[in-house]
């Protein structure tokens, strides 16, 4: 079940832009199944008219970034929705959690994501005994000088992946929500930046609730996107086994062929390109059209906030620019609704009881808000 959405093709990339973060024709999230009504034919607006000669540096950003994707591909199958939405976040400046049983290959996606864009990367297990300092850092006294010395945690570095976010206690998990939000950490008094860009990738098994602390609404908040990462495809999973079987192992990017494909300037024009897209007034109405149809759910315990609907913008923003979309239209911002959303809309406990699911919800909020012209 679960729909799946049109294939992007990109001014100078003809092979069409696989799966949106949504959901990919083979990772439709299992909860859409429950609604009937039939979907809207959704189509792309047409690739920006662009100077026939020379590819403009808006192009070059564009095709930089689509070389990611194949490279992260030397490492992982059949993950392309999870792909693009981690594309979407590093482009919108956002943060990303990721959904999924353990064996999925959400570590081995982040770390290939990190070195396909030549950053740096780190690995934080969250566990129950994790003090705030073992992620933020913290002054270490040196005898020789007589001094304390601040000494940098895993935190200080561009993509971070946090690891079980949900099994370390509130006071650790307030630690990561500075740094996520202000992009520097504090300590002692003083203020020390992190470095530019900085993602932090957060995995949470949704299986396991034996010795989780939930993630509390404020901090499910400060995350752009959460995105699903399923059981592969049968395909996809033969062709795991078939590299394994010649030898592929997971531990070695460099054996596999993963190289970096972009460079800091190239990061850079796509996240400023990115903030030109426009968007025309109907556009914003039509968000705040959604944002206010969750409020008004009698299902809706607690609907979609302002910053939800600013985190929609900037994530319909980056898909049309990954799609050669100088505007975005309400197709862009249907297709990115239900990442964005997923995981900000909290439903009444009796909504839950009778089996209503917030992708379900979602899916029934975009047919019946009118859609501008």
């Amino acid at each position: 079940g679960g729909q799946s959405f049109p294939a992007i093709e990109t001014a100078n990339n003809p092979k069409p832009y696989p799966a949106s973060p949504g959901q990919s024709e083979a990772y439709a999230a299992p909860e859409t199944t429950t609604q009937q009504g039939k979907e809207q034919p959704m189509t792309t607006s047409d690739p920006a008219p662009t100077t026939a000669d020379a590819p403009t540096a808006d192009d070059s950003a564009r095709a930089a970034v689509g070389r990611v994707r194949d490279e992260i591909g030397k490492a992982v199958v059949g993950q392309d929705a999870a792909i693009t939405g981690l594309l979407i976040a590093l482009l919108a400046r956002g943060h990303v959690l990721v959904e999924g049983v353990p064996g999925v290959a959400k570590t081995l996606l982040v770390r290939a994501f990190s070195r396909a864009l030549g950053l740096e990367t780190k690995r934080v297990q969250f566990t129950p005994d994790l003090m705030p300092g073992d992620v933020s850092g913290s002054l270490i006294y040196d005898a020789r000088s007589g001094e304390f010395e601040f000494r940098e945690g895993p935190v200080f570095t561009h993509i971070l992946l946090a690891d079980e976010i949900n099994r370390t206690p509130p006071k650790t998990q307030a630690a990561l929500l500075e740094a996520m939000e202000e992009r520097q950490v504090s300590t002692d008094g003083v203020t020390r930046p992190l470095p530019d860009p900085f993602l932090v990738a957060a995995t949470q098994n949704p299986i396991e609730h034996e010795g989780t602390y939930t993630l509390p609404e404020a901090q499910l908040d400060r995350f752009l996107l959460k995105l699903i990462v399923d059981m592969p495809a049968r395909d996809a999973e033969v062709t795991v086994l078939r590299r394994h079987a010649d030898g592929f192992s997971p531990r070695d990017l460099d054996e596999a062929g993963v190289q970096t494909v972009v460079t800091a300037a190239d990061l850079r024009a796509a996240q400023a390109a990115v903030r030109n897209v426009t968007a025309a007034d109907d556009v914003l109405g039509y968000i705040v059209d959604l944002a206010q149809a969750t409020r008004q759910s009698p299902s809706v315990q607690l609907g979609a906030s302002p910053r939800a609907a600013t985190a929609l913008l900037a994530t319909a923003k980056a898909w049309a620019w990954l799609g050669g979309s100088p505007a975005i239209t309400p197709d862009h911002v249907q297709t990115m609704l239900l990442p964005t959303w997923r995981h900000r809309l909290r439903l009444r406990p009796d909504a839950e009881l009778e089996g209503v699911s917030v992708e379900a919800l979602l899916q029934s909020i975009l047919q019946q808000t009118r859609v501008p012209l």
